[in-house]
């Protein structure tokens, strides 16, 4: 009987808070001014050649309700919520259904997004996937359904929403499609249209018309379904015989959705959000390389044509400048609008080591300095043990050189360096190449085990690249608005925070992972992709049970690339010989027009001739490689 009480206590708070809730979100929509949900401005995404690449949605005609096709407004309804007029925003039934076939299939499958929730989610949300955002949406639906009929709901959302290939709202997509006003649509044309939205990149009849086909199939039955139209007209539908008017742009890329997003996130660090965007008449001047936009997105996707579930997140910067010239999010933009690059943290693996070698080299390490490289089980100061292991438990079982242990990506050797130096340092020194995420100060670290964003990351590997200087990545270079003025002219700061000797020493010996004389217990950790190579670049090399990092760079161009799953599966180590091709895939074909252009040698930096693995003197080419040294540092025999 307690337990009744209780219970009943319970219910009866929840539904006073959910009553209170609910009158204090009716009160503050009536105070508040009115939402606007008819954001029509006009702005514009420039290239780094001044070339315009893409229009926002306020090119969209706005079309009354009463102008816009019935049949398309009744495909529309039947297929993204056919509850529309009848719930205040949420369709709870189409909620639960949804979460139970997600829970039942282990990852989403179906959405359950009412068209008052698009509309909120594209007028004023980005894209993140996290819990603020989706309390956001929450909210300013609730809002929307208060201060907004349902006709005027519907006519902005069918005047904004993604038609693909540059498309927004009804009108434009109508006469792009099919190069008529859009209430003079045939049945079969509304249907086609009313099928794109769910996937813009996917399901319009220009890029994909089979697939178009296909979705069109889908709301025809919903139509029918609904009663919008007979067993009859069904049956008499003619989808095949549709004449297609657009073109495709010659630039669509299924990742470039990726950058704009990444833009957009700029945009509202200098305090310009995405509402003064839309209504601003704004001219964006990114840093965005179409070329390599291009060339990135071939050669993700030639290397990974077989891996339908696993994403990839890549970014390409000019270290001399700190321009983001080239970036991806996933794979598909329009399958997935959560970009990885700008919002994901994941696992670096030993590509952190590039960071801990530096420290070495700062802290009186040499490229010669000897470890043992054997299994080694460590006391951690929290009394504690911690045993890592090489990859394919490989060891020397001798010592090997701080060149070698690079070379080889020795996690013995990083994890004794790591506590030799003692484990402040290397996190001391991401800050000071500028990763900005907090790094946990454990043995484990040298071995990446924290978890970084990719932008982040760049920065503090543009350090390495362009010599000790740390600048701050950028998409936006410049903004004018619709006179022409300039409110906004990005001006870079560069600061010398690493010693350039040191940097150089350490870019040496990271050229050494495609080095074949490095050569014993293992080989070098890039050597597959040595042939493929033209040119001299730093490379480091990251694996972990659900990361595959490659991290490469030389004067001209650094491009860290990331592959994995979305829920942290762990997948095959081999699958690491993917980064490593699509990374030198893209290098290669970005610099094919480039001189080689390494690094100059500091004229405090000397070069000696020694055994890779010992870092004795030799006679033999074989074994043989260049290290360097601070001058006075240098072995002497």
């Amino acid at each position: 009987m307690q337990i009744l009480k209780s219970l009943g206590k319970v219910i009866f708070f929840l539904l006073f808070s959910i009553l209170v809730l609910y009158l204090g979100i009716n009160i503050y929509a009536l105070i508040i001014p009115k939402l606007n949900i008819t954001n029509n401005g006009t702005y514009y995404l420039y290239d780094n050649k001044d070339n315009l690449v893409y229009q926002g949605s306020s090119t969209s005609k706005w079309v009354d309700l009463e102008d816009i096709n019935e049949n398309l407004i009744n495909a529309v309804i039947s297929i993204e919520d056919k509850k529309f007029y009848n719930h205040h925003g949420f369709d709870i039934l189409r909620i639960s259904k949804a979460m139970f076939k997600n829970i039942k299939n282990g990852h989403i499958v179906q959405g359950a997004s009412t068209i008052t929730q698009q509309l909120v989610k594209n007028l004023y949300l980005d894209f993140d996937t996290n819990w603020i955002r989706k309390i956001k949406e929450a909210f300013l639906t609730v809002i929307v359904e208060l201060q907004y009929d349902k006709d005027d709901i519907l006519e902005a959302y069918l005047n904004t929403i993604n038609y693909g290939n540059g498309n927004y709202g009804v009108s434009n997509a109508s006469m792009f499609y099919f190069n008529k006003d859009v209430k003079d649509l045939t049945l079969e044309e509304a249907i086609i249209l009313a099928g794109i939205p769910k996937s813009p990149n996917k399901y319009n009849p220009v890029s994909n018309k089979e697939e178009s086909l296909k979705r069109s199939l889908v709301v025809a039955k919903t139509l029918l379904n609904n009663n919008y139209i007979t067993q009859e007209t069904y049956d008499n539908l003619d989808l095949n015989n549709i004449e297609i008017y657009g073109k495709e742009n010659e630039q669509h890329l299924q990742m470039l959705m990726y950058y704009q997003d990444a833009v957009y996130h700029e945009l509202e660090k200098l305090g310009i959000n995405k509402k003064v965007l839309e209504e601003g008449m704004l001219k964006i001047y990114t840093n965005l390389d179409m070329e390599k936009q291009k060339t990135l997105e071939e050669k993700i996707l030639s290397n990974m044509q077989e891996e339908k579930e696993m994403q990839v997140s890549s970014i390409i910067v000019d270290p001399e400048s700190g321009k983001i010239e080239a970036l991806t999010g996933g794979m598909d933009y329009g399958l997935s609008e959560y970009n990885r690059a700008v919002s994901s943290k994941r696992q670096v693996g030993s590509t952190m080591k590039s960071f801990l070698y530096y420290t070495a080299l700062e802290n009186n390490l040499t490229a010669t300095s000897l470890f043992k490289s054997e299994f080694t089980i460590f006391n951690t100061d929290d009394k504690k043990t911690y045993a890592p292991i090489n990859y394919g438990n490989k060891y020397a079982n001798k010592d090997i050189t701080m060149g070698a242990a690079i070379a080889f990506s020795d996690n013995i050797y990083a994890v004794k360096t790591n506590l030799f130096l003692g484990t402040d340092e290397l996190v001391k020194t991401a800050k000071k190449a500028g990763i900005k995420e907090d790094l946990p100060s454990i043995p484990s670290l040298a071995l990446g085990t924290g978890e970084i964003n990719i932008i982040d990351y760049a920065t503090g590997y543009a350090t390495l690249a362009s010599g000790g200087y740390k600048k701050e990545l950028y998409f936006i270079r410049k903004i004018e608005d619709n006179k022409g003025n300039v409110i906004y002219n990005k001006e870079q700061k560069n600061s010398l925070v690493l010693n350039p000797n040191y940097v150089y020493i350490l870019n040496e010996l990271l050229a050494n992972t495609t080095n074949s004389v490095f050569k014993d217990y293992t080989v070098a950790t890039a050597s597959t992709i040595a042939s493929k190579l033209s040119r001299k670049y730093a490379i480091k090399t990251g694996t972990t049970a659900t990361d595959h990092w490659v991290v490469g760079y030389n004067k001209d161009d650094l491009m860290l690339v990331w592959i994995g799953y979305d829920d942290n599966r762990e997948f095959d180590k081999n699958y690491s010989y993917l980064t490593k091709n699509i990374w030198a895939d893209t290098m290669e074909s970005i610099q094919k027009d480039y001189p080689d252009n390494w690094y100059d040698t500091p004229k405090d930096v000397v070069g000696v001739i020694l055994d890779a693995i010992s870092g004795k003197p030799t006679n033999d080419k074989n074994k043989a490689t260049i290290y360097y040294f601070l001058k006075g540092s240098e072995p002497v025999y």
